[in-house]
């Protein structure tokens, strides 16, 4: 089943978790609206978390609340039904599809690399279709994504944060939600010092990132998103044992507040200073490969 594409690009809504969703609903709100509005086929995916009825109900309320008649709950629960094909073309028609809280993990190892991954992809890169996630939907936006942490998420020491696979969306970045919130600093700080080539992105609560391919974003909602750029840093990170300390030296913190726009291309060019410009880059590298077919 093929729906007719849209002309705009698709969009990307990165949420740092505990999004509104009884009062004004800013950023559900946006998400509706960049999804194509209160006439948008609005699926919710619910494979990460352990409750999905429950989770359903939080989201069909709020989502009707924005008078979106058109909504639909596909509860996933196994690798099985991440490949029928009936569940992707749910996916591949949808104008909007959002990705709720609950571990990430288990929405990589349900969904990661089937159908429901590949009709994401399609409907995101084809049809310009709105992917939103939340909390541990976040996080499993980036194809590089935030595991395990083994300790203390204040204070960075090496090999206490592990990386897996996610779903690819952005490409030189990995994110990290609930971030002033839970003081999460430290442990996307030892991200990036195992991995410089990578943008690490922390979203406070209530908060996102809209991301529009290649062009720039938006933040939303009531924080800040934090974005630490290690490319050009030295470390210790190769000379000291697990668990020890880990010594970061010019390592690039900007602080982005929600009702700022930071566009580099289009119609919507911002004035972005220079030093701000690559990091602008890396988090808008997203990907337009589709995950493969899965059989």
């Amino acid at each position: 089943m093929n729906a007719p594409a849209r002309e705009e690009p698709g969009h990307l809504v990165i949420i740092g978790g505990a999004e509104d969703r009884q009062g004004p609903k800013t950023i559900l709100s946006r998400f509706v609206e960049l999804a194509g509005g209160r006439d948008a086929k609005i699926v919710v995916l619910t494979a990460a978390s352990a409750e999905p009825e429950e989770m359903w109900k939080i989201y069909d309320k709020a989502f009707g609340d924005l008078d979106v008649d058109n909504r639909v709950h596909l509860p996933i629960k196994n690798r099985a039904e991440a490949g029928h094909r009936r569940n992707a073309d749910e996916i591949l028609s949808a104008d909007g599809i959002f990705m709720t809280g609950g571990d990430q993990k288990r929405l990589l190892a349900i969904i990661g690399g089937t159908l429901i991954d590949n009709a994401m992809h399609r409907a995101f890169r084809e049809r310009g279709a709105c992917i939103a996630g939340t909390s541990a939907g976040a996080s499993a936006m980036s194809e590089h994504m935030l595991w395990a942490h083994l300790g203390d998420d204040k204070r960075p020491e090496k090999g206490e944060t592990y990386l897996a696979a996610g779903l690819g969306f952005l490409q030189r970045a990995v994110i990290d939600q609930h971030f002033s919130e839970r003081q999460r600093l430290g442990r996307l700080l030892e991200i990036v010092a195992q991995n410089p080539y990578l943008l690490g992105v922390g979203i406070d609560e209530d908060t996102a990132l809209v991301v529009e391919n290649r062009a720039g974003f938006e933040v939303v909602g009531k924080g800040t998103v934090t974005l630490l750029d290690g490319r050009e840093m030295s470390s210790n990170f190769l000379e000291i044992e697990e668990r020890q300390r880990l010594e970061l030296v010019n390592v690039k913190l900007h602080l982005l507040p929600s009702g700022r726009r930071y566009y580099l291309h289009g119609e919507r060019r911002s004035d972005v200073p220079e030093e701000l410009r690559e990091a602008i880059a890396a988090v808008t590298s997203v990907s337009t490969v589709s995950a493969p077919e899965y059989v």
